[in-house]
């Protein structure tokens, strides 16, 4: 327990002095093994970090990474937000609504929060303040509704804690879907309480016939979850082979289909999906090695061990790790938490009788409840900078979808068949 205190200590320090996440993790390994085992383990490490990063499921987060990007270059973004404002704009703060519908729908096809927020933000909320809506409360509702992106299917933390946990994937996405729909459902009820408390305008009036003719325009954009759900739950292609699936679907839609994806939009896409790569890929091999020191020095069953003799029963302990990583979420990024944490603590999970499923569900909600809490805060960061407001002044806002994000926790934690129903009907 001491140890692992104390290299934690130790990142959180290097990373509060700026450093890296991920070479925070590659330093305060390096520094461990040989201290444990002199030089001579150093000619093992660079095999330890490839092996790391060498795993095919991860294969998948560059792919759904490179699809965001393809399809926020080729008009697919803009198409599902004018469906949105055809279905939703009508109600008072329609366009926060707006946001909360959009990401409904671009949550099935990136997987990432920051994707969400840099393509629907930079559309919704300039749109949100022209029509007066305090900056603050459009960013606040953009971020928020991002956070839907970890935990509809697919998602880019659980396949990352798939990995780690030694689970399986698809088993995590069918968990997500009754949660993601629940808090959705959550924020827009928010979103209706704050608009009347902030006397905020209604858009245009419903019409069927507008939202006929903007289905029609995003019908290629709604074939997209359906081309990957479809073929991941329906056992047709592996999480992985589906996110090669997403790309091709991606580029042929903005190609041929609505014909707004040149290659100098491609370039730039498949630059913006090989920078946020390197990033999660550099935090997953560094990992490996304070994985490895871990492992040697037996850490993990060292902390199952200390928390099983304060308690063993399986709701305490859930409550203490909703706190670990509600604390992780506030300083770490929700990969660096994954792949540093997971690992040490599934033998407690396991061994306390928790499905590994149900607490992945458990870890991503927490962690996409960390993008909104300051001060790290990756995905309400990118929204205040698109929103040109404080990111207290949004967090003070924000707030009131935080809680409904918590209560989605809770009731995911502690009422299990919310998450893992779908689970246990199809797969078990």
């Amino acid at each position: 327990m001491a140890i692992m205190l104390i290299l934690f200590a130790a990142v959180l320090l290097l990373v509060l002095i700026n450093v890296p996440i991920a070479v925070s993790l590659g330093i305060v390994a390096v520094v461990a093994m040989v201290a444990s085992h002199g030089l001579d383990a150093l000619p093992n490490m660079p095999l330890v970090i490839y092996n790391g990063a060498n795993n095919f499921p991860l294969l998948a987060i560059p792919l759904f990474i490179l699809a965001g990007a393809i399809m926020n270059s080729s008009g697919i973004s803009r198409r599902l937000v004018a469906f949105a404002t055809a279905l939703f704009g009508w109600v008072r703060g329609g366009l926060a609504h707006v946001s909360i519908g959009a990401s409904l729908f671009f949550a099935e096809i990136s997987g990432s929060a920051v994707a969400d927020v840099a393509a629907l933000g930079s559309i919704l909320i300039p749109g949100m303040k022209s029509r007066g809506y305090p900056a603050p409360f459009a960013a606040a509702s953009m971020s928020s509704a991002a956070t839907l992106a970890v935990i509809i299917p697919p998602s880019i933390p659980m396949i990352l804690y798939a990995v780690m946990a030694e689970t399986s994937v698809v088993q995590l996405f069918v968990a997500g879907i009754v949660p993601g729909l629940i808090g959705a459902a959550g924020l827009m009820g928010t979103a209706t309480f704050l608009a009347h408390r902030y006397d905020l305008p209604r858009e245009d009036r419903f019409s069927w016939e507008r939202v006929r003719k903007t289905g029609r325009e995003a019908l290629w954009a709604f074939a997209l979850p359906i081309i990957i759900l479809g073929g991941i739950f329906g056992g047709i292609v592996t999480a992985t082979e589906g996110a090669a699936l997403a790309v091709l679907a991606s580029l042929f839609i903005g190609l041929v289909v609505y014909r707004e994806l040149d290659l100098e939009h491609l370039r730039a896409a498949v630059m913006e999906g090989g920078v946020q790569t390197a990033v999660v890929m550099l935090l997953v091999a560094t990992s490996a090695l304070l994985g490895t020191y871990l492992t040697e020095v037996q850490a993990p069953q060292a902390l199952a061990k200390a928390m099983s003799e304060f308690t063993s029963n399986k709701w305490a302990v859930l409550a203490l790790l909703n706190l670990l990583f509600l604390l992780l979420g506030m300083f770490l990024h929700s990969a660096a938490a994954i792949i540093l944490v997971v690992p040490i603590v599934m033998p407690l999970v396991r061994s306390v009788g928790i499905d590994p499923v149900h607490f992945g569900l458990i870890v991503t909600i927490n962690l996409g409840i960390g993008q909104q809490t300051p001060p790290v805060a990756s995905v309400l960061m990118v929204a205040s900078s698109i929103a040109k407001a404080s990111v207290w002044e949004v967090t003070r806002v924000n707030i009131w979808y935080i809680g409904i994000l918590t209560a989605v926790l809770l009731l995911v934690t502690y009422v299990p068949v919310t998450g893992m129903g779908l689970v246990q009907l199809f797969y078990r």
